[in-house]
């Protein structure tokens, strides 16, 4: 049967993360590609885990305690941007790292949490995504949209230079505050589905690929949403049918949609090129050099 793979509940639930999770993650992602900071969900992922192994430890759902702590990670990361300086770097690490250890401490402190369940957030699993982690991924999901979309001129422009929003008027520290929370959110959204160590790449390695092809930011934006929802689908469905870890397998076929696009991006810039060119000489035939003016170049 074609589409076996809707028939079982596990699987619903899972494909439905997959569509939030591939619509998030780039969503967001293409905001801290453009202010340089690739990195940082994977940063949050780590620090992420002390939230998981809380939610163990305290029998409450991992999902929102991740997301507490996720947020209150990234605020902390903002913070240090601003003030840490030279030690900057240094306090980050012990934050990633001391947000790893704790987790692992924590979810094996608490009676209901195991190796196996460490596992599922790290690598992420379809077989235990459950119906109170689609409605929690759903609303976290919302908020992602509403933001990434609703805000997207501020955001960019923030991105793009910081002093010149700042010059405009835009509440800069705030709006950069608002990207930290949004990017811990995703990072929460999309564990289950590819998890905490895989979800930095699935941020990121789509607007990557799209901007091989695009020019314009409302271009790469939508490309990478629909690049991102491609292949957590498709990285769902082979997990199902070839028993592979979703996690890896999405950020796999990402990557190669990735070379792909490069790979198509070099023979389209040369016949642009070509094109140029050939425009060029056009309107140089046109006119006269001595006879043209201001009025005459063609844009």
């Amino acid at each position: 049967m074609l589409f076996e793979f809707l028939n079982p509940p596990f699987m619903q639930r899972a494909l439905i993360a997959a569509v939030l999770v591939g619509i998030t993650a780039p969503a967001i992602g293409i905001y801290l590609v453009q202010r340089r900071q690739a990195l940082m969900g994977d940063g949050i992922g780590h620090i992420a885990m002390t939230g998981v192994g809380l939610g163990f430890l305290l029998s409450t759902s991992p999902v929102w305690m991740a997301t507490a702590v996720a947020v209150a990670g990234a605020v902390t990361m903002e913070l240090i941007r601003w003030y840490g300086h030279t030690r900057g770097d240094l306090a980050l690490a012990m934050l990633f790292y001391g947000g790893m250890a704790g987790g692992v401490m924590l979810i094996n402190l608490s009676d209901t949490g195991s190796n196996a369940n460490l596992t599922s957030y790290l690598f992420g699993s379809l077989s235990t995504v459950s119906e109170s982690d689609v409605i929690a991924i759903s609303v976290l999901a919302a908020f992602v949209v509403l933001v990434t979309v609703g805000l997207r001129r501020q955001l960019f422009a923030v991105s793009q230079d910081e002093e010149f929003a700042r010059v405009s008027g835009l509440p800069v520290r705030v709006l950069n505050l608002l990207v930290a929370v949004t990017a811990a959110v995703t990072v929460t959204v999309a564990m289950r589905v590819v998890g905490l160590l895989l979800v930095s790449a699935l941020m990121v390695v789509p607007v990557a690929a799209a901007q091989q092809i695009t020019k314009s930011f409302k271009v790469t934006f939508v490309l990478s949403v629909v690049i991102g929802t491609a292949v957590t689908l498709t990285g769902t469905v082979t997990s199902y049918y070839q028993d592979v870890p979703p996690g890896a397998t999405i950020v796999l076929l990402a990557i190669a949609v990735f070379v792909a696009l490069t790979a198509l991006a070099a023979p389209l810039a040369r016949r642009r090129a070509r094109a140029s060119e050939t425009k060029g000489a056009e309107c140089t035939l046109e006119v006269p050099p001595a006879r043209r003016g201001a009025d005459d170049v063609r844009v």
